[in-house]
This record gives C-alpha cells, sequence and structure tokens, in this order.
C-alpha cells in the first residue's frame, strides 16, 4: 500500500535553505567527493549543482564535505539540513534519519529544528509497507509525526503531519483488522477478539471502526458470550445505523437470539 507522497513542505524549505555562496561553481566531478580541502563557497556551490541536477547522493556527500571540512561555518548547520534532505529526495531514507539526528543533537534549539523532525518523519513515512508486511516502520513514523506535533505544534510542518497521523492510524488499524480476520477463520476467537479490540479502543476514528465492531460481533459469538456481542452491536448501530457491517451484526445477533 503506497500512502500519499505529497512533501510541499520538504521541497520549500530545502529551496529556502540553498541559498548559493559568493563565488562560483565548480563543474564537478567523480572525484567530487575526494578529500581535497577547498574553500567553503567551492564545496557548497559544488553541492548544490549537484542536487539541482538531481543528482541526490553525490549532492549529499558533498553536503557533508562542508560540514566537515568546515565544521565551525555558519554553513555548516545549512549543509547539514541540506545533507538530510538530499538524502531523501535520494531514498536513502535511513542516511537522512542519520543526518537529520545529528543535526538536532547539535543544534537542538535552532529554527529549523522543526523542519529537522518532519524530514525524520517523512523518511518513516515514505517507507511504510502493505499492511500484510511488519509495520515497525509505520509505528515509528507515527511516532515521530506525534513528537513534531507536540513539540512544535502550530509550524506548518505540524499540520501536515496530522493529515499523514490519520492515514498511518488507519494503516496500523488495516494491520490490526488483518491479523484479526486470519484468526477468525481458523476460529481462535479468543485472538481475533484481541485484534478486533485493540481497533476500537486505539483506532476508533478509522475508516476500519465499524467492520471491527461486526468482527467483535461475530468473535464473541464464537466465543459463547451473547452479552459481550449484544453490545458490540448496540455500540455499532449506535456510530454506524446505517452501515453494512450494523445489517449484519444484527443480522447475527437476531439469528442466535431465535436459536
Amino acid at each position: 500500500m503506497q500512502l500519499h507522497r505529497v512533501r510541499p513542505f520538504a521541497v520549500a524549505v530545502a529551496i529556502a535553505l540553498l541559498v548559493p555562496l559568493a563565488g562560483c561553481a565548480t563543474g564537478g566531478s567523480k572525484t567530487d567527493t575526494k578529500y581535497v580541502a577547498r574553500d567553503v563557497d567551492t564545496l557548497y556551490n559544488a553541492a548544490k549543482e549537484r542536487l539541482d541536477r538531481g543528482q541526490y547522493k553525490l549532492a549529499a556527500a558533498l553536503f557533508d564535505e562542508v560540514e566537515r571540512q568546515h565544521p565551525y561555518s555558519v554553513w555548516a548547520r545549512r549543509a547539514q539540513l541540506m545533507s538530510a534532505f538530499s538524502y531523501y529526495l535520494a531514498r536513502e531514507f535511513p542516511d537522512s534519519i542519520k543526518s537529520s539526528q545529528r543535526f538536532l543533537s547539535i543544534h537542538p534549539g535552532n529554527k529549523d529544528a522543526p523542519y529537522a523532525l518532519y524530514l525524520i518523519a517523512l523518511d518513516y513515512y515514505e517507507q511504510i509497507q502493505d499492511v500484510t508486511r511488519d509495520q515497525k516502520i509505520t509505528q515509528q513514523a507515527l511516532d515521530a509525526m506525534g513528537e513534531l506535533v507536540r513539540r512544535y505544534p502550530d509550524s506548518n510542518y505540524a499540520a501536515d503531519a496530522r493529515l499523514k497521523m490519520d492515514l498511518v492510524r488507519d494503516h496500523l488499524a488495516g494491520k490490526e483488522m488483518e491479523i484479526g480476520r486470519f484468526y477468525e477463520r481458523r476460529r481462535d476467537w479468543l485472538a481475533a477478539v484481541i485484534r478486533f479490540r485493540k481497533v476500537v479502543d486505539d483506532y476508533q476514528t478509522t475508516t476500519h471502526a465499524a467492520e471491527a465492531l461486526m468482527r467483535l460481533t461475530e468473535s464473541y459469538l464464537g466465543l459463547g458470550v451473547p452479552e459481550e456481542a449484544r453490545k458490540a452491536a448496540a455500540v455499532l448501530g449506535t456510530n454506524y445505523p446505517g452501515s453494512k457491517w450494523y445489517e449484519r451484526a444484527y443480522e447475527l445477533v437476531n439469528k442466535h437470539n431465535a436459536a
């Protein structure tokens, strides 16, 4: 499953950071990243040129070189962030995360700290896999976005993160539903209940909540606890009265009562 890949703030801020230094950019070659002592403007402009050309990995390596050769210059801080962004564009997400975390560890109170956190969240978000796969990365994406929203709630990045958090929660709920249905097919009712209950309790605002309540009704009946099944069906009827899931749950409960 591919979640929507929109990165307007990431690109906009990076463009703002890409102010060329005085002097001419180097033409560049495959030897760009070999250690050759160069002045900061030559290095930074070489990195910018590579980024403009879409050579993102090489751009990232050159931005790293700016920091390595000129660690105390004002451009070293900017280069750290541009390195993280370049790795992100190259889809080298672990390296982008590492660069962003390094920036935050050295400059925790910097005005660009929210952007560094946002990049980390995007790096995890872009790696989210189909619900049939392990969802550790999905949870990391949710945690990173949650940290951004908590620490910088009024930033533009937080606004975008909130939208993505809804998609991520829906994705995690989908994983719980997939596992719950698997247990239900095996008639492992208790294990199924635990999964569907998690969706109802932790992801009640997602698109999976109504089905989870219906599946709970089925599973509770399978467990032989009809009172709990009726409670789940009642909640479903209150919150989703016109849904196909309520119709199915209502039919199940009535069949059980008539038996």
